[in-house]
């Protein structure tokens, strides 16, 4: 039996927030093989989403880190094997034995067993739900010293419906697009727009094969601008005001899902 390597917190309602590459942890067995430094590796995690998740009555927080097993991917791809898997840094010291690639896929079912049931049970109770799949991305790739990347082609929002029916959930999208960029957001509204960095990962286009008349996934990346991406170092302020612009946000989701 796999272990469990998320947190679940159920609650009524049928929005459901996912951080699912909040984590760091990685199993022992993994550890041993990794080359990757821990602040490299954090460097491509999506610290603090976990907090992000808080606005929904249902949330889902994974524990482990996106190296150990990547649940935003096609299982075939769950687990980096060579660089060009995980943005050409050099993850492992040596050859993966296959028991580690077997547990750490065991992982990967297991969580996509538990998400059909929890949808499943929102589907029955409300008919439709929404997922809010949270993550963060760098812009500072260049080096910690070096100008970050353009603005016109790094949003500080963006929110990914590349694998949904759009027309179908349009009222549901442009609520939640309209309301966090109407949010009174310290140093400014913030620059939300739709699929210009990410059109969305295998979770949210899992959600929606599963789920095609019922459920809406919107992949949601918010830049690093909350944080220094290289040390790790998080804005305490800009962490709450985004997690207050996404409770505000939500408001907007369970209103529209309210609509006939």
């Amino acid at each position: 039996m796999a272990e469990t390597i998320w947190q679940e917190r159920r609650a009524d309602g049928p929005l459901v927030a996912v951080a699912i590459h909040d984590g760091h942890a990685v199993r022992n067995e993994v550890a041993r093989h990794l080359a990757l430094s821990e602040a490299d590796r954090l460097r491509e995690e999506d610290p603090s989403t976990g907090e992000w998740a808080t606005v929904a009555p249902t949330s889902v927080v994974v524990l482990r880190s996106r190296f150990e097993v990547d649940l935003n991917r096609s299982r075939g791809q769950a687990v980096y094997r060579k660089p060009e898997d995980a943005w050409g840094l050099q993850v492992w010291s040596d050859e993966l034995p296959d028991r580690l690639i077997k547990r750490s896929l065991a992982e990967y079912d297991a969580f996509y067993e538990t998400m059909r049931e929890l949808l499943q049970e929102k589907e029955h109770r409300f008919g439709r739900f929404v997922v809010y799949d949270l993550h963060s991305y760098n812009h500072r790739r260049a080096g910690p010293d070096e100008p970050p990347a353009d603005e016109a082609e790094n949003p500080q929002v963006n929110v990914g419906t590349g694998t949904m029916d759009r027309e179908r959930w349009a009222p549901i999208v442009d609520r939640f697009i309209a309301d966090l960029q109407a949010y009174d957001f310290p140093g400014g509204r913030l620059d939300v727009r739709e699929n210009v960095r990410f059109r969305g990962g295998n979770f949210p286009r899992w959600v929606h094969e599963t789920f095609p008349r019922t459920g809406c996934a919107l992949a949601i990346e918010f830049k690093k601008f909350f944080m220094d991406e290289w040390t790790g170092q998080v804005d305490p302020g800009l962490l709450r005001a985004i997690t207050c612009a996404l409770r505000h946000a939500a408001m907007g989701t369970l209103e529209e899902l309210g609509r006939p």
